[in-house]
């Protein structure tokens, strides 16, 4: 259980930015507290069925050359594990990935039964969240939709040169996003099919893809296939891999990445509207937003009195909640007259003040 719980840790699809103190949390092996988007802490059991793999993935400690302790576990053993968590109220939702040790499909089927024994033998209702493999069948991958909440194929890289040099056992379009192409087809023909939606994993640093490559296929995927939420994972250079002796990524990338997706994603931010050094990659030192909102000073300082709701999300300080409460304050006749009005409605003054007018007065200069 130490070994599966611990090897579970760096896949982070769906579950934020990774954070070691999360990890056994509860003293306990597999169990991860991870965070929802509202903010409230969920506690998961979060494990792989098998470390034993064939693939030869150069990231990861569980790679086919690799001379260590294998260990699985069969459906019986993992269902009845967990249901010993859910009853004792340890965990309130299931992550499950594996190792393929032979072919996709056979690691695939144990854990579409793990998934199939909670729900239909043991009236499990709660959350599951399946990994789906690179290479899983149509027909398997479809009755693993049927039981999961949310399904999920890491892309790792974000083009297929890049995942080349990830793998030689796994291939980019047919592996993985063919897959998605199948998760997406599947949930139009049927909205009960994971409703939860699917999601992806890039693995940040382990390449020479730059932040531009990155965001670029994270767009791509987002309006092409309906995926929920891209994920950055920062690469950690494992001994006993291939690319032990690799540099780890600056701290703060997978931040920006974070960010930065979330103004497209979220707030309607084009991918042009971001500022990117000429190696590709944004300023560490800046937020992709106070970064942009420079790079674009003819636009600013906003009159907040006029200015339109996609003009206020592109102030640094103003959220989608703040400029909305400006909306509905100006549809009732209010006008902001202070930094101190704006204060009101959530705004961070101190990051807006330069960017912001109030009845054509200036708050600051840069």
């Amino acid at each position: 259980m130490v070994i599966l719980g611990d090897s579970a840790r760096y896949d982070l699809c769906n579950y934020g930015n990774y954070n070691p103190d999360n990890f056994l949390s509860g003293k306990l092996p597999g169990i991860y507290n991870a965070t929802a988007g509202n903010g409230v802490c969920i506690p998961l059991f979060k494990v792989l069925m098998t470390n034993k793999c064939s693939n030869d993935c150069r990231y990861c400690v569980n790679h086919g050359g690799h001379k260590f302790n294998r260990v699985e576990f069969t459906p019986n053993e993992l269902t009845s594990t967990f249901l010993d968590y859910y009853n004792n109220r340890l965990v309130e939702g299931l992550f499950l990935s594996s190792g393929i040790p032979r072919d996709a499909d056979f690691s695939m089927e144990n854990m579409v039964e793990v998934a199939r024994k909670l729900r239909m033998e043991h009236e499990y209702n709660g959350y599951i969240h399946l990994k789906i493999l690179p290479g899983t069948s149509y027909d398997l991958l479809k009755r693993a939709m049927s039981l999961a909440d949310r399904v999920s194929v890491n892309i790792e890289a974000a083009t297929p040169d890049g995942f080349e040099e990830l793998s030689t056992t796994k291939t980019f379009n047919n592996d993985i996003l063919r897959r998605m192409k199948w998760i997406q087809r599947l949930m139009k023909k049927d909205e009960n099919l994971a409703p939860s939606g699917q999601s992806t994993q890039f693995i940040v640093g382990a390449t020479d893809e730059t932040d531009t490559e990155i965001l670029k296929r994270a767009n791509w995927l987002q309006k092409k296939l309906d995926i929920k939420r891209s994920y950055f994972s920062p690469f950690n250079s494992m001994k006993n891999t291939p690319l032990e002796n690799h540099s780890e990524p600056h701290p703060k990338r997978t931040s920006r990445l974070y960010q930065a997706d979330h103004l497209i994603q979220s707030y309607g931010f084009d991918l042009d509207e971001l500022v990117f050094e000429e190696d590709g990659n944004m300023k560490l030192d800046l937020d992709p937003k106070y970064s942009a909102a420079l790079s674009k000073m003819e636009m600013f300082p906003v009159e907040i009195n006029s200015a339109s709701y996609k003009d206020l999300l592109r102030v640094p300080g103003i959220g989608k909640i703040s400029a909305r409460r400006i909306i509905e304050s100006r549809k009732r006749n209010i006008s902001f007259k202070s930094m101190e009005d704006l204060k009101k409605m959530g705004v961070s003054i101190g990051r807006a003040e330069t960017f912001v007018k109030l009845k054509s007065s200036y708050q600051s200069t840069l």
